[in-house]
């Protein structure tokens, strides 16, 4: 933003770099192998680059303190001084991320990784997304202060290169309502409640950064697009009636995103705020009279999907929100975190599909484009010199609308089961995946190299699945897996196995921490043209009596991590891989798979923020995983698994999966769920989590015996499962044998214990 007006900005933008040159720093700095002013070197260079980059390509406003080295709601967290009593030992202001001083980096890494002695703070999804953020602990006797300078710091930075920035903070209203009460608050107490208290550390880092020269400064409140309650709103009222009120601070702006404020919008809108950002991807233009005398951020740029925007369409949108708003700014919908760096690095791709395509870049240049447009044109009519897009031809989508499938009833197939797979009580699986070694992602680069050829690298996957069918009987657990050493992500791996998807070589998007993905790319009409897992499934069951799961990603886990075509509405889209999935059931059967565990992690993330549409949501997603399990037999076992996200919030719609087992996040949230008055008539198998796979940690054997106490407190022995939160990919071998010994080990004290 300048003095006067502004022009074009985005949200945010990616930070984990183009070849994801944090998570390597990340990763090099957490195993030794280098040091801490390393790593606060590649954070300088990321944030730098960035800076430049926008700048060259036209953005009038830059946004500052959008970089974090792990997770930005973590950042807020150190920035109040809300740290937990038990991570204060670990470090003090001595370790810098700047030369001013900055929050220890141990007590940070600590909060969202654990150490050998500590749990890590519960993570869970960042709204409908698949970034991932650490939970606040706030309690009635944090003692909020400002501890830290890094959003002064990367002021100053930018400034030394030539650079003016606004300032972007994690709202106080939204880190309010995404932290939970510190363990032993009192049972009535929300973190809410301490909004007076975080308002005023929020209003000395306001004049700090007056001081500092700073013109606006964007407070992102995200979560009012969800339903909010009287007493939320009037929290959004004093928020900004008091920090709209200081007489020293900069000019404010709000930005929600991932849908529209409703009635956020007039508690906004009384108060002395100077700016909204407002997102118009997903939600409406507001009434004239809601947005008077504010600037007004227009986020018509997508920030979630992959897709060109129509920039003659977005123009006259922009042109009705230039009639009703003091000023208009063209900007993105969101922070542009959630796609990737650059289009022009994908040179495989399609040239019909990377014509509709634009990532981070591309979108940067689209609202600038939009912006200057805007500004050389009146009224709301006229041609300006925006072109047509080229139009969208959809392809044949076929129904796409299974219709709801069932099994026999549950107890029937409990029978079915219990008689043929003859499993101990609280039996013990994983989720699937076995840590990904350099020499398996070494041996699939060859493969596309050209430099091993395919019988060679079969015979290197066998060879690795042996590995661990031995490993898991040596430990001693009952159902095993096959470790998913073919795999590259859980979705990737499909989508490039089903036709209608297409995948970016470099379009890595983070996850949370150093976890980055690479979304695919759903385009066209998806079906299975052969089979995909089977091979591997028999293989691993030919080596061992015991049952091995066939792995599968259900059909909205596959949708809602990748980029969807949107000319075609979302349910059919999922309804076409729902089908897939049914076929892969039905030919894992066939060939001998027991136990077939189809994942549904997403299924809590794709649900709409508003209540509204979430009843509408639910049906068609549970319809669509009952679509593509109900063809398995009655002694077929259908499990799934759901991880780091609300859980509690979907149980009624995860006992309509109609899933034989569920296994679910549990050890990094404290059983949360068991706590759930709901769970006690949950009536199928459960796994609540006992080893938190996000963490180095290793849980011992005590640790997780009392995990499982917790649970039988409430669940009948018959129908629990022993089982990490997650899959094991991104741990070490000897992490996960110490931990698994340790959980078999709880699992048989357990068991001798109920006789």
């Amino acid at each position: 933003m300048t003095d006067s007006k502004i022009n074009s900005t985005v949200l945010g933008y990616p930070r984990i770099g183009p070849r994801r040159e944090l998570k390597h720093a990340l990763e090099a700095y957490w195993d030794g192998r280098s040091t801490l002013p390393d790593l606060l070197l590649t954070g300088e260079q990321l944030r730098v680059a960035t800076w430049q980059r926008l700048a060259a390509l036209g953005i009038t406003a830059l946004p500052s303190n959008t970089f974090s080295f792990y997770d930005h709601v973590l950042d807020t967290a150190i920035l109040l001084d809300a740290v937990p009593d038990r991570y204060r030992a670990l470090g003090g202001p001595h370790d810098t991320h700047f030369a001013a001083p900055y929050y220890a980096m141990a007590p940070y890494f600590a909060m969202a990784r654990g150490t050998d002695d500590l749990a890590p703070l519960r993570m869970t999804k960042w709204f409908d997304t698949n970034y991932h953020y650490i939970v606040p602990e706030i309690g009635p006797a944090t003692a909020f202060k400002l501890a830290d300078d890094k959003p002064i710091a990367e002021v100053r930075e930018a400034r030394a290169l030539g650079l003016r920035t606004r300032p972007v903070l994690l709202g106080p209203v939204t880190f309010l309502l995404l932290s939970q009460p510190t363990p032993g608050s009192p049972a009535r107490f929300t973190p809410l409640s301490r909004l007076e208290d975080v308002l005023d550390v929020y209003a000395d880092l306001l004049a700090a950064l007056r001081a500092e020269g700073v013109d606006w400064v964007q407070l992102d409140e995200p979560a009012l697009v969800a339903d909010r309650t009287g007493d939320e709103l009037a929290a959004v009222r004093l928020a900004y009636h008091r920090l709209g009120g200081l007489a020293d601070r900069p000019r404010l702006l709000v930005a929600s995103y991932f849908g529209e404020l409703a009635d956020a919008l007039p508690a906004l809108a009384e108060t002395p705020i100077e700016g909204i950002a407002i997102d118009l991807v997903r939600g409406r233009l507001p009434d004239a009279a809601a947005l008077a005398g504010k600037t007004v951020l227009a986020g018509v740029v997508s920030g979630r999907d992959v897709w060109r925007t129509d920039l003659r369409r977005t123009l006259g949108l922009l042109r009705r929100v230039r009639d009703v708003a003091g000023e208009v700014v063209v900007s993105t919908s969101c922070p542009l975190l959630h796609v990737p760096y650059d289009l022009a690095a994908e040179t495989d791709l399609e040239p019909a599909l990377r014509d509709r395509l634009a990532f981070a870049e591309e979108k940067v240049a689209e609202v600038v484009e939009l912006a200057d447009e805007l500004a050389r044109t009146t009224g709301t009519a006229g041609p300006g010199t925006i072109t047509a897009e080229p139009s969208r031809v959809a392809s044949e989508p076929g129904s796409g609308r299974p219709g709801r499938s069932s099994r026999s009833p549950y107890p029937i197939r409990a029978a079915a089961q219990s008689q043929h797979l003859r499993l101990p009580a609280l039996p013990v699986t994983t989720i699937g995946s076995f840590p990904q070694t350099g020499e398996l992602r070494a041996a699939r680069a060859a493969v596309a190299g050209g430099r091993m050829d395919q019988e060679q690298y079969e015979r290197r996957i066998e060879a690795e699945i042996d590995r661990v069918i031995r490993l898991q009987e040596r430990l001693g657990l009952d159902v095993l897996v096959h470790g998913e050493p073919e795999r590259n992500d859980m979705v990737q791996y499909f989508a490039e196995q089903l036709d209608g998807f297409a995948t970016p070589r470099y379009g890595w998007v983070q996850s949370y921490g150093s976890r980055c993905t690479r979304p695919p790319i759903l385009h066209d009409t998806v079906s299975r043209p052969a089979p995909i897992t089977v091979r591997w499934a028999r293989y691993a069951q030919s080596l061992t009596s015991k049952p091995v799961k066939g792995m599968l990603t259900g059909p909205v886990t596959i949708v809602a991590w990748s980029f969807v075509r949107d000319d075609l509405p979302l349910r059919d889209v999922v309804g076409q891989v729902a089908e897939a999935i049914r076929e892969e059931v039905t030919d894992l059967e066939a060939a001998g798979i027991s136990v077939i565990q189809v994942d549904e992690p997403a299924l809590r993330e794709l649900m709409p923020l508003r209540r509204s549409a979430q009843a509408e949501y639910l049906d068609w997603a549970v319809g669509a995983y009952r679509h593509a399990t109900s063809g398995a037999g009655d002694r077929t076992q259908i499990h799934t698994h759901l991880c780091y996200s609300e859980t509690a919030e979907v149980l009624a719609a995860i006992d309509a999966l109609d899933a034989d087992v569920t296994t679910v996040e549990s050890a990094r949230s404290g059983a949360r769920l068991i706590a759930e008055p709901a769970i006690k008539e949950f009536g199928r198998g459960l796994g609540p989590g006992v080893y938190d796979i996000h963490s180095p940690r290793v849980p011992g054997t005590a640790e997780v015996a009392d995990l499982l106490a917790t649970a039988l407190r409430v669940l009948p022995a018959d129908r629990v499962w022993v089982n990490p939160d997650c899959g094991l990919k991104t741990r070490t071998y000897p992490q996960i044998e110490a931990a698994l010994s340790n959980v078999v080990s709880a699992a048989r004290r357990t068991r001798a214990a109920l006789g």
